[in-house]
C-alpha cells in the first residue's frame, strides 16, 4: 500500500485488545443476519414455488356452469363426454336446471361476477334442428352448426390460465361430445341420410362448432405482467419514496420540531399525493401499451382509482413497518410483503393447495380481482 500511505494510519491490529470485543460482536451479528436471511429466502422460495406446484391436478377446482336448454341427444352426448373426461386435471362441469336460468344472459352475468370460470349451454331445439338437417333438403341447407353449443368466458381473468384450462378444455369437451353423438346416433342417422345431399352429410359428419363468447378479449403481450411486475413495482415504488421521506425527516429534524398530529397530517397528504401521481403513471403505461385492447376511458378512470387506493394502503403498511421494526429487519419485511402479495395473484388460488387460500385477505389479490371486474 505504498501508493496510499493513509491506509495504515490510525489502524489497529486484528488482535488488539480493543478490537477483539468488536470483532466478536461483528461476527456474531453477521452470522445472525446470515442465518435469518437464508431462512427467510428459503421460506419465500418454498412458498412461491409451492403455490405453483402441481397446478394440473387442481384444475377440477375450476367450476363451469352447464345448462341444457335443449333436453335432447346433444345434451346427453355432452354428459357422456364429460364423464369420460372428468378427473382432477379437468374443470368441473356443474349442470343446473334451465328453470333456474331463464335466458343465457343470466349465465353470462354469473361469469361476469366470477362465480364461474365459464358457462356452457345447449341451445333450445338444437337436437331437433340437427335431426332435421340430417334428413336433407331445406333444413340441411339452412342448418346453423354454430347455434348448438355456446360458452361464455372472460379472458381478462388470468388470461394465460383460462386460455389453456378453460377455453381449450371446453373445445376438448365439444370434440368428445361430437364423437359420442356420432357413435350413439350414427346407425339411426345413416338410415335417413340422403347419400347425394352434401349439406346433410356435412351436418352429420360435423354436427356443431362450439361458439365462443369472450366477454373481454385479452391477448396483448403485456397481459403477462399485470399480476406480477406491475404489482411488484408499485410496492417497491412506495418503499423507495418512504425511505427518502424518512431520511429527510431525520435530516431536517422534523420529528423533534413539529407536533405529532401535524406530522401525521403531512405524511398522509404526502402519501395521497405521491400515490395519486404514481398510480396515474401505472394506469397510463398500461393504456399506452394496451395494443388494441378494447378498454375505454371509464375503465381507465376506475383502474386509476383502484391502483391509487392500493398504492396508498401499501404506503401506510410499509410506513408502519419502517416505524416499528428495527432497521435491519425492514428489508426483510419488504421482500416478504412483496412475495406474499404477488404469490396471491400469480395464478388462480383454485389451482393452489388449500393452504394458500388465506391469500384472499391480501390487498394485491383484492385489487387484481377488482381490476378484472373493471375491464
Amino acid at each position: 500500500m505504498r501508493f496510499y500511505p493513509n491506509a495504515y494510519k490510525n489502524r489497529l491490529d486484528l488482535h488488539d485488545p480493543t478490537v477483539i470485543p468488536l470483532r466478536r460482536g461483528f461476527f456474531k451479528a453477521a452470522a445472525t443476519n446470515f442465518i435469518l436471511l437464508q431462512v427467510l429466502f428459503l421460506g419465500l422460495f418454498a412458498y412461491i414455488f409451492g403455490s405453483l406446484f402441481q397446478e394440473g391436478p387442481h384444475t377440477h377446482n375450476m367450476k363451469i356452469l352447464y345448462v341444457d336448454y335443449d333436453g335432447g341427444v346433444i345434451g346427453a352426448a355432452v354428459r357422456s363426454a364429460y364423464e369420460s373426461l372428468q378427473g382432477d386435471s379437468f374443470p368441473t362441469l356443474q349442470e343446473q336446471s334451465p328453470s333456474q336460468f331463464a335466458t343465457p344472459d343470466v349465465m353470462e352475468n354469473l361469469v361476469c361476477k366470477a362465480e364461474y370460470w365459464a358457462a356452457l349451454y345447449t341451445s333450445p331445439g338444437a337436437s331437433a334442428r340437427l335431426a332435421a338437417a340430417i334428413t336433407g333438403g331445406q333444413a340441411a341447407a339452412t342448418y346453423n352448426r354454430s347455434d348448438v353449443l355456446t360458452f361464455f368466458w372472460n379472458e381478462a381473468r388470468y388470461s394465460a390460465t383460462v386460455d389453456s384450462d378453460i377455453a381449450a378444455n371446453l373445445q376438448t369437451l365439444s370434440s368428445a361430445a361430437r364423437v359420442v353423438y356420432v357413435t350413439e346416433n350414427g346407425t339411426a342417422a345413416l338410415q335417413v341420410l340422403p347419400p347425394t345431399d352434401a349439406a346433410a352429410i356435412s351436418a352429420f359428419t360435423n354436427p356443431w362448432q362450439l361458439s365462443n363468447i369472450n366477454l373481454q378479449s385479452t391477448t396483448q403481450g403485456s397481459r403477462l405482467i399485470y399480476n406480477t411486475l406491475v404489482i411488484i413495482l408499485i410496492l417497491i415504488q412506495e418503499f423507495f419514496y418512504l425511505g427518502t421521506i424518512n431520511g429527510l425527516y431525520l435530516q431536517f429534524k422534523i420529528y423533534a420540531r413539529l407536533y405529532p398530529h401535524r406530522i401525521i397530517a403531512y405524511r398522509t397528504c404526502i402519501s395521497l399525493a405521491y400515490t395519486f401521481v404514481g398510480s396515474l403513471c401505472v394506469a397510463g403505461s398500461i393504456w399506452a401499451f394496451r395494443a388494441g385492447w378494447d378498454v375505454n376511458a371509464n375503465q381507465f378512470a376506475l383502474t386509476w382509482a383502484i391502483l391509487w387506493l392500493f398504492a396508498h394502503c401499501n404506503f401506510l403498511a410499509l410506513d408502519i413497518m419502517t416505524t416499528w421494526l428495527p432497521p435491519q429487519f425492514v428489508p426483510m419485511s419488504l421482500i416478504a410483503w412483496v412475495v406474499l402479495n404477488v404469490t396471491s395473484i400469480l395464478g388462480p388460488l383454485e389451482l393452489s393447495a388449500g393452504f394458500y387460500r388465506w391469500g384472499y385477505a391480501l390487498p394485491a389479490h383484492e385489487v387484481y380481482q377488482t381490476l378484472t371486474d373493471i375491464v
